[in-house]
């Protein structure tokens, strides 16, 4: 019985094909209904993660919010003037009505607790109900927040030129919208005043809604270039487009599963289309081959099957490779980069699917007339492109030994760059230096104690024991220690509270700023102060037991590396002062350096198993160890030498660059694996004829026929990709670069390096002398 043939039947029933395409991409077009976003950090790792269940465990044991926006208010002569408090307490009168703000914790000067005695009793009350009538009541109002460090650096900067509203937010509140309301709030203030909003929340959602428009936006563009740039290579409108149509149709396709299975889009899925788009690039080379085939037979459907049998294996496992460069992201513990993974392989799959029956089929409706035109240019022997590929092979290929020591130069080079790398998370780094979201957050860290927020939590198995005074002063002396870090611009816990109310009882009198001696007087402070204080001023710092205390830690960087110098302070302090207390670190700037971490492990893990994998489909595809080492060196090289300039240059080896390290072995591994192919197959061609086979023309031959397609397939590639460079977001970027680079060095290493390799080990890889 025959075998069955999917680019036969498809050669044979091309309506019928292009019919079930069509009728599979509008059922899946239906899902793009259920489409949102979700840039959250917290969803990053799974529910069950420790960090997440910790953080949780924090936030309900404290009462904590899980997201808060700031909103600094900045007046070079000072905030201290009656047209400055006037607008914040109308700001803050405003922002109250906002739907989402958790209008009972919100802290600005109207709002804010302050600790002071009146007749030698405490008087807890909000800092400034109204506007200073007379310079005898500015004068009171400076000294009760410059006598307060509870305030200072808090909502006040110490030059007295900046203030901030600290605005928690209600759970499931988007913070891209209240920020949003909070700048039509602040446009109607006229003056001198300037007003910037910062926060986790307001860069995230910020953030997502950025990304939405990206993935809407730059998906037709790099498509469009695309198109423009296919249509400069073939001439053929027509055949432009069947390749558009199936990069089109393999997105459709997974955009349509991932919502279909109630995924949401996050900043790596969003970049999906994008990535579709470039793979389905390798389709090129059928496009090329076509060409070439089409000035040797007359029958087009034998040029279209004869097509697809010589390019047919090494298409499947540049698939294959490409697949599962993808697919290894699967196994890593960040949520989002596991479902982009997903997502792309199988997309991926889909594209090569629609490689043997889709294209095939589309190739029988272009007219005779217009494949004779375009098929002119296609000439190995003078087609100008093809004469510079040969040049640039043949100097591979004549000049080994050179070519393979500028190599070794250029991989030393590299190594010492990736010495260089540094790993890090930062969010708000994602937006360019100029846009309004890191402009506000670089503000507010410069004038006041820092937008980023860690938890230092403390914890006793003795209820009470953060009563007593040993404990205080432990806290206190913690709090000094961490403040020694220039990272950190704030620390406040329960002690500044206890030690604020033993001050202002004893008439303010700066020697009483100290802990109490006694556990009896911590405790009544800490009732008197319980009574008349906003439920949260003591929750947000100590538990009712009073077995965990809880050291806020205000960070001037959203860095990852931030809080890690303040774990690394914290060790040292526990070291150097043992107590029976245990102290764990928690917050959002906790999270994110666990995430960060995570990404390191994650790429190295993934990384290593690309490696083995690429490797081993390349033995299954050359069924040879030694080809499959020589297609290797090429792409290994051409990812080094880019990590390397990363290095050098100082950029951060983030997250995107952490995912693309495991993937572009899959991308990368494409080149190698069509020249060796077809390489491969010159060679035997010439023995079956009869022809003394020559390596070198062989090579010339593969540089100049395939190796054209190498090149349009880079280009093609590239140009996708280089739609992201004029994005506003630095990670789109970066990818953006990161690929255009590799993809253009991959494709001109490949060209040049293989020549060299298997001119200088042809002895080793040929094994018959006839082959020589």
């Amino acid at each position: 019985m025959r075998k069955f043939s999917l680019v036969e039947f498809s050669v044979n029933h091309p309506k019928l094909v292009v019919l079930l395409t069509i009728i599979v991409t509008l059922v899946s077009m239906t899902q793009f209904t259920k489409i949102r976003t979700d840039t959250n950090p917290k969803h990053m790792l799974p529910e069950t993660s420790e960090v997440r269940l910790w953080n949780d465990d924090v936030d309900k044991a404290f009462s904590l919010y899980e997201d808060m926006i700031v909103v600094g208010i900045e007046n070079e002569k000072g905030v201290l003037n009656k047209d400055t408090l006037g607008k914040i307490i109308r700001i803050t009168d405003e922002i109250l009505k906002i739907k989402g703000v958790a209008t009972r914790d919100v802290n600005s000067f109207p709002t804010i607790t302050n600790v002071s005695a009146e007749e030698s009793a405490l008087k807890v009350a909000p800092l400034m109900t109204e506007v200073p009538k007379d310079d005898t009541e500015m004068q009171r109002l400076r000294k009760m927040l410059f006598e307060n460090p509870l305030f200072i650096n808090r909502i006040i900067s110490k030059d007295g030129k900046t203030t901030a509203i600290y605005i928690p937010l209600e759970k499931g509140a988007n913070g891209k919208e209240i920020a949003d309301k909070i700048r039509e709030i602040v446009s109607k203030e006229k003056g001198d005043e300037k007003y910037y909003i910062a926060g986790d929340p307001v860069a995230r959602d910020t953030f997502g809604v950025e990304m939405f428009k990206l993935m809407a936006v730059f998906a037709p563009i790099a498509g469009m270039i695309m198109l423009i740039v296919r249509y400069l290579m073939f001439r053929d409108i027509f055949l432009s487009v069947t390749l558009m149509m199936d990069a089109m149709v393999s997105i459709v396709w997974s955009m349509g599963l991932l919502l279909a299975l109630g995924f949401p889009v996050h900043i790596m899925t969003s970049m999906a289309p994008v990535f579709l788009m470039a793979i389905a690039t390798d389709s090129i080379h059928i496009f090329n081959e076509f060409y070439f085939r089409c000035r040797e037979k007359t029958d087009k459907k034998t040029a279209i099957i004869e097509t697809m049998h010589a390019v047919g294996r090494p298409v499947r496992y540049t698939a294959l490779a490409t697949a599962v460069g993808f697919g290894v992201l699967l196994f890593m513990h960040i949520i989002p980069v596991k479902v982009f993974g997903g997502m792309v392989a199988f997309g991926t799959v889909a594209l090569r699917i629609l490689s043997f029956s889709f294209i095939p089929a589309m190739f029988t409706f272009v007219k005779d007339e217009h494949i004779e035109k375009a098929s002119r240019s296609e000439d190995a022997e003078s087609g100008r492109t093809s004469q510079f590929l040969k040049k640039l092979a043949g100097f591979g290929a004549h000049k080994p030994k050179t070519t393979v020591f500028i190599g070794l130069i250029f991989f030393v080079l590299a190594i010492i760059g990736i010495t260089k790398t540094v790993v890090n998370n930062n969010m708000v780094e994602w937006f360019k230096r100029d846009s309004e979201v890191r402009v506000a957050d670089t503000v507010m860290n410069q004038a006041l104690g820092g937008t980023s927020l860690g938890y230092v939590v403390a914890i006793s198995e003795t209820e009470d024991f953060i009563k007593t005074p040993e404990a205080m002063r432990y806290i206190e002396g913690l709090q000094r220690h961490i403040e020694k870090l220039p990272v950190v611009g704030k620390t406040s816990s329960v002690v500044d509270y206890v030690k604020r109310i033993n001050r202002v009882l004893h008439d303010n009198d700066p020697k009483y700023d100290v802990v109490p001696e006694t556990k009896d007087t911590i405790g009544q402070y800490l009732f008197l102060f319980s009574m008349s204080a906003k439920p949260t001023d003591l929750d947000n710092v100590v538990d009712y037991p009073f077995k965990k205390a809880n050291i806020w830690v205000q960070l001037k960087t959203w860095d990852a590396q931030a809080m890690r110098d303040v774990i690394k302070a914290v060790d040292e302090y526990k070291i150097s002062n043992p107590i029976q207390m245990e102290l764990r670190p928690a917050g959002i700037a906790y999270f994110n350096l666990i995430w960060n971490d995570e990404v390191l492990s994650d790429m190295i893990k993934g990384f290593i198993i690309a490696l083995i994998v690429v490797f081993v489909i390349l033995v299954f595809n050359f069924h040879s160890v030694k080809w499959a080492i020589v297609g290797y060196t090429p792409l290994l090289f051409t990812i080094l030498l880019i990590y390397g300039v990363v290095g050098f240059i100082g950029k951060d080896f983030d997250m995107p660059i952490a995912v693309l390290s495991c993937l572009s072995l899959g991308m990368a591994v494409d080149f190698a694996i069509h020249f060796i192919s077809r390489f491969k197959q010159r060679v035997k061609e010439q023995e079956d004829a009869g022809v003394p086979a020559s390596i070198t023309d062989a090579l010339l031959w593969t540089a100049a026929r395939p190796g054209k397609g190498i090149m349009r397939n880079a280009v093609l590639f590239a140009s996708a990709f280089s739609v992201m460079l004029f994005a506003p977001l630095t990670p789109y970027i970066t990818v953006g670069a990161f690929i255009v680079s590799m993809m253009l060095l991959s494709a001109v290493m490949t060209i040049i390096f293989l020549p060299a390799l298997i001119m200088l080990l042809q002895g080793w890889l040929f094994k018959c002398n006839k082959c020589l």
